[in-house]
This record gives C-alpha cells, structure tokens and sequence, in this order.
C-alpha cells in the first residue's frame, strides 16, 4: 500500500469526520496526521456546517429524485388526450433524474463503504472487543488502499 498524500489524508479525514461520531484526536489517529492538522482543516474547511448540512441519506435522495419523476409523468397525465407527452424541457428533466437515479443506485462511493465497515466493527464490538480493534485495523487499511 502506497503512503497517501496530504490531500488523500485529509479527504479521508473530512469523510471520518462528516460520517462517523469520532473526536478530532481520533480522526488523526487513524488518518495519520496530528490533532492540530484535522482541527484546522476542519476549521477551514468548514467541516462543522457541512456536517450540519448532510440531512439526507443516499436512499432518501433516491426516493426524492422518484418523487420528482413521478410529480413530471402526472402533470403530463392529466393533459388532454394527445397532449399527453413531455415537452423538451420536460424530457431533458427527466433524462437529467433517470441518470441522477442511476448513478445514486449503482454507485458506492468511499463513505458508503467508510459507513458500512463502522456499522459493522460497531456491531462487532460488544462481541468481541478484540475482533474489532483487528477489523479497525483492516478497515483502515482497505480505505487507504481505496483513496
């Protein structure tokens, strides 16, 4: 595995931070880097307000985007007969939420993966500690590999 650099540590970091209720200390544990590096990269980059800002999960945003569509295919349904089809502002809307839907589905970003491997040694902990610290270990490894 190759050293990450200052960039890839700090995205990694951003993604702990924003994803995972882990204290600065800990962020700069695992990414590498010092508690003084994560606190002002946070600080910079103004971590706290995004963090803040993310609301919606993945399948949320999904769920919104079919919403959307299907909000599109009723005001086209209730038009008089014949004039039962999108207008070209319309179909590139709903060419632009059929990729959007797609792409959300299909893709599995570096937090999602960050997030399933937290559930899962979050689970494993209760069960066996030493297991999970081992599964902390690998699961940092596999992200930095990823980055």
């Amino acid at each position: 595995m190759a050293d990450l650099t200052m960039n890839q540590k700090k995205e990694w970091a951003k993604t702990l931070f924003l994803r995972e209720n882990l204290t600065q200390q800990e962020i700069a544990d695992r990414v590498g880097v010092s508690r003084v590096t994560v606190s002002n990269w946070s600080r910079a980059g103004k971590w706290e307000e995004q963090k803040a800002g993310i609301t919606l999960t993945r399948q949320e945003q999904v769920a919104n985007l079919y919403r959307q569509v299907a909000e599109i295919n009723r005001a086209i349904a209730a038009r008089p007969e014949g004039e039962r089809y999108a207008t070209s502002k319309e179909a590139d809307i709903l060419g632009k939420l059929a990729a959007s839907i797609a792409r959300m589905e299909q893709e599995v970003g570096i937090a999602d993966k960050i997030s399933v491997l937290t559930d899962f040694i979050n689970w494993m902990r209760p069960v066996d500690l030493e297991k999970a610290k081992e599964l902390t270990r690998l699961a940092d490894a596999y992200i930095k590999d990823k980055l």
